[in-house]
């Protein structure tokens, strides 16, 4: 029993990592209509930002806190992807509404590619390390109630901790605050938002900046594990099978698919692993996606769209 929930807990604090990623994809299809591809190249871009600069500031200014470090990094980062975000609704989408979901999408992916290059001549192509002085040891909880315990990183779970809190705030933003509002306003129909005075352009560059910021926790966090190296975009493809779970047009839906994914994933790498041979943690939430897209394809939360011709 003790195994079998140290499995369970260590699948729900890597699904809660991916609900993270995922929740980007989601807040910018609401909002736009895009099926965001560059969400993984924001992902290694503002993790290769917080590294460098990180790596900079005391250097430049001549202090030695690690902890004043990182602090400027994340400022100076946050903006970066402000910046960013910007920069994409000005150049990219305020030059493509009301195109083909097709050429939206094949934007995204030359964004992705851009950040890709950009993050490699400003920040340079070696592996970075964060350091936010997260544990590595083990935790043992439970002693009492099971024998040996249960052993949980503290690692992942404080990186579990963050991104909780972090998808729980962005889940009120959009759900209580007149942002979150037109946000919804904008996602069911643009041209009705726009009559009553919502303004795309500032409602799209909110967005994209929010889904930078998520994008910075979640690079900070898996750099944080992983290094900041280039395959960490990546990363961003776990969260795919998490938004077809849950549903592209839902919150919730993200959070649920990322800690099914997560579990998912934990669980059958221990008990299907031995009859199917090993990786099965790699390719299973591909497989649980596949079969969601051919029996409930909008998701668990997510709406159903139909086309009139």
């Amino acid at each position: 029993m003790g195994f079998f929930l140290e499995t369970l807990f260590g699948g729900l604090m890597v699904g809660m990592l991916y609900s993270l990623i995922a929740i980007g994809f989601v807040l910018i299809y609401k909002a736009s209509g895009v099926f965001n591809f560059a969400q993984g190249a924001m992902v290694l871009f503002a993790a290769l930002a917080m590294a460098r600069f990180a790596e900079w500031f005391p250097r430049w200014l001549g202090f030695e806190s690690q902890v004043l470090a990182n602090l400027l990094a994340f400022v100076a980062a946050m903006a970066v992807m402000i910046v960013v975000a910007w920069l994409i609704e000005r150049l990219a989408l305020s030059r493509l509404v009301n195109q083909e979901g097709i050429t939206l999408l094949m934007a995204t992916l030359g964004i992705a590619y851009f950040l890709d290059g950009l993050g490699q001549t400003l920040f340079g192509n070696d592996i970075y390390k964060i350091d936010v002085g997260m544990p590595k040891e083990p935790l043992m909880v439970l002693e009492s109630t099971f024998q040996g315990g249960l052993l949980l990183s503290q690692e992942d779970l404080i990186a579990a901790g963050v991104a909780a809190a972090l998808v729980a705030v962005l889940a009120l933003f959009f759900q209580k605050t007149a942002t979150g509002r037109a946000l919804r306003a904008v996602a069911d129909d643009h041209q009705a938002a726009q009559s009553i005075g919502i303004p795309l352009n500032r409602i799209w560059v909110i967005v994209w900046s929010v889904a930078g910021f998520a994008a910075l926790v979640a690079g900070i966090i898996w750099g944080s594990k992983l290094g900041v190296q280039f395959s960490l975009s990546l990363v961003a493809l776990k969260a795919l099978p998490v938004v077809i779970l849950g549903g592209l047009t839902s919150v919730p839906g993200a959070i649920i698919g990322g800690l099914l994914i997560g579990v998912g994933e934990k669980l059958s790498e221990i008990y299907l692993g031995p009859m199917l041979g090993g990786g099965i943690e790699i390719w299973f939430a591909y497989v649980l996606a596949l079969a969601f897209l051919l029996v409930r394809p909008q998701g668990l939360f997510g709406e159903k769209i139909i086309d009139r011709v």
